[in-house]
């Protein structure tokens, strides 16, 4: 995996890989700037920020930015995270650098202007009422609030009714203002353009961006207490959720917890728990074991959908699987065809160039370089079975797991 990097004068970072045998560049300005960063007042203020940027910059309204590379058959996202808010851009090479100019435009230059942010609000009202409406999608927030307790991980990325319907132009510019630091940015690019094509395109406008430092320090997290949350709602079907704090990003256990959760629950219809409680009793349709690593935590939670009269004997399986990876060490061809299945998915991933590019800026932020996937497939091979049953028994305990259960009213 070859990669170029320079950083600029004010600290912004730029990260490429040219890739020849594609039509298309991708690019995007990563930044180090998430929902944990927000106050309690401030809860869903990154995400607000994060639909704003489309609405008008100090060159732009809305539509001509709308306009700009959608008219040239390229798109042009964003998201937020807990950790991380990303503009990015898809579009054929031979118009990078209007892609470019335009993600500088409106990561730099919004100007959250009064009438669009009154209109904005109710869009996101909605958005957060169609998530309330999904289950599956509401319990999975909801759990957050739940492990994470009291603390900015645990706050919901959309915000509350409540904050979303305060905040003001004001607030939108006091945030960026005490958060921006341009030695937190990334400007990553993944497609069939040179390095120096990149750089003669884009130095000249990312060098005139002031530099900035900010002196806010991410709170940490610590304190875990299992907790139990039962709630009745009006809904047709079960939703449990279960899990607990895992290892953070910069944890060397980090990829083999990787590997034991796609053993468990991993997206494959041959996970363990797929097996079990779909192929074999029909408790549920779907069912996932997902692992989220952040700078200073991590987070495994289960989730799935059943009857009410299966709730419990759906979760026992879940258990049981959990248990049997803490007492029954893996053989060996099981632990070689677990390795080569999650090896094959992550070559898979490598593919998709878009989500590559975005994760070189979030690797790059977060550990200040790219591991190439020959040493991650290095690490996981190397895994051994009493490695993946000691690392069970740290995160599978039973008594440290939370549970959080809807109910139909």
């Amino acid at each position: 995996m070859q990669y170029n990097l320079k950083e600029l004068s004010n600290g912004i970072r730029i990260i490429h890989m040219e890739v020849p045998h594609t039509r298309m560049v991708h690019s995007g300005f990563i930044l180090n700037i998430g929902s944990r960063d927000e106050s309690k007042e401030q809860e869903g203020l990154v995400h607000f920020w994060e639909h704003m940027a489309f609405k008008g910059t100090k060159k732009r309204k809305a539509f001509h930015i709308i306009n700009r590379l959608e008219s040239l058959g390229g798109e042009l996202n964003a998201y937020t995270t807990k950790e991380k808010v990303c503009f990015y851009a898809s579009i054929l090479k031979e118009h990078f650098n209007k892609a470019a100019e335009l993600l500088c435009d409106i990561t730099f230059n919004s100007t959250f202007p009064e009438k669009q942010i009154e209109k904005e609000r109710q869009v996101i009202l909605e958005e957060m009422a169609m998530y309330r409406d999904s289950p599956e999608d509401a319990i999975q927030d909801e759990f957050d609030e739940l492990v994470f307790e009291g603390h900015a991980l645990g706050r919901n990325i959309l915000g509350t009714e409540e904050t979303v319907g305060k905040f003001s132009q004001q607030d939108f510019f006091d945030f960026i203002s005490s958060r921006m630091d341009t030695t937190n940015i990334v400007f990553s690019v993944v497609g069939n353009i040179s390095f120096k094509k990149v750089l003669n395109q884009v130095e000249g406008f990312l060098s005139s961006i002031p530099e900035k430092r900010s002196l806010y320090i991410r709170s940490g997290y610590s304190q875990y207490v299992p907790k139990t949350k039962v709630i009745e709602k009006d809904i047709s079907q079960a939703h449990c959720a279960i899990g607990k704090p895992a290892y953070s990003i910069y944890d060397p256990k980090r990829f083999k917890l990787y590997l034991l959760n796609n053993i468990l629950g991993g997206p494959s219809m041959n996970s363990r728990l797929n097996l079990s409680l779909r192929e074999k009793h029909g408790y549920v349709y779907a069912v996932e074991s997902a692992y989220q690593t952040y700078s200073d935590t991590g987070f495994l939670g289960i989730f799935f959908g059943t009857e009410e009269n299966t709730v419990k004997r759906a979760s026992k399986l879940v258990l049981k699987e959990m248990e049997k990876l803490r007492t029954q060490k893996l053989g060996t061809m099981q632990l070689h065809m677990a390795k080569e299945q999650a090896i094959g998915q992550m070559a898979m991933a490598e593919e998709n160039y878009a989500a590559l590019m975005l994760v070189f800026g979030k690797n790059l932020l977060d550990k200040g370089k790219i591991d190439s996937l020959d040493s991650i497939f290095g690490m996981i091979r190397e895994t051994t079975s009493e490695e993946l049953q000691e690392i069970a028994n740290e995160v599978f305990a039973p008594d440290q797991l939370s549970f959080l259960t809807y109910l139909p009213k």
